[in-house]
């Protein structure tokens, strides 16, 4: 099971990867300054393509991957120990590029109206 799930995570990653480096697909410095952006979007409500707990499962993805507490630990481990922070990296890489995209199309064709929900355009699915 262990190994099909790590297929499936490195099959969204490629797809993700795939779909960043399209031509007109944004750049990565677009998406990474997009996200604070995102993060004041998804907080106040105006976006609803994202939800709050999605945020706060990749902010706990990013503190694990930079936190020296780990559930495999790579002194004992040795690469077996990594793969746990591989995994969690790559589901992070995967879901930015692809929250990134998606708030990125919202932004070039939403109508801000303050106070307003939108959501993400109904072709991104929903999370």
């Amino acid at each position: 099971m262990a190994a099909r799930s790590r297929l499936l995570l490195a099959r969204s990653f490629a797809a993700a990867l795939r779909s960043a480096t399209r031509p007109g697909a944004p750049s990565m410095g677009e998406r990474f300054s997009a996200l604070p952006r995102l993060l004041r979007a998804v907080r106040s409500g105006q976006y609803g393509g994202m939800t709050t707990g999605r945020l706060a499962m990749m902010a706990a993805a990013a503190a694990y991957i930079v936190s020296p507490v780990d559930l495999m630990p790579e002194g004992f481990l040795a690469v077996f120990g990594l793969a746990d922070d591989a995994m969690v990296l790559s589901w992070l890489a995967a879901t930015v590029l692809t929250e990134t995209e998606s708030f990125l199309a919202w932004e070039k064709q939403a109508t801000h109206v303050p106070g307003a929900v939108a959501f993400a355009p109904a072709s991104y699915g929903p999370r």
